[in-house]
């Protein structure tokens, strides 16, 4: 192999890693952004719970002057 192509294997390989390491930290981010919203979502599930099994909490206000 002459030095022209063993340049061009390396600069090829080394493209090809950064390629895979930028969708690397873009999988990364997604995923901690689906992890975020979860968490989100799983402490409103207390309030959503107790509203289903309450029903009637909040639906009658008896104001008195």
């Amino acid at each position: 192999m002459d030095i022209a192509s063993v340049s061009m294997a390396l600069s090829q390989n080394n493209l090809q890693q950064q390629a895979g390491i930028s969708v690397m930290k873009m999988s990364m981010g997604a995923t901690a952004q689906q992890g975020n919203t979860i968490a989100e979502m799983a402490s409103d599930t207390p309030k959503v719970t107790e509203s289903s099994v309450r029903p009637y909490l909040g639906a009658i206000v008896d104001i008195q002057a």
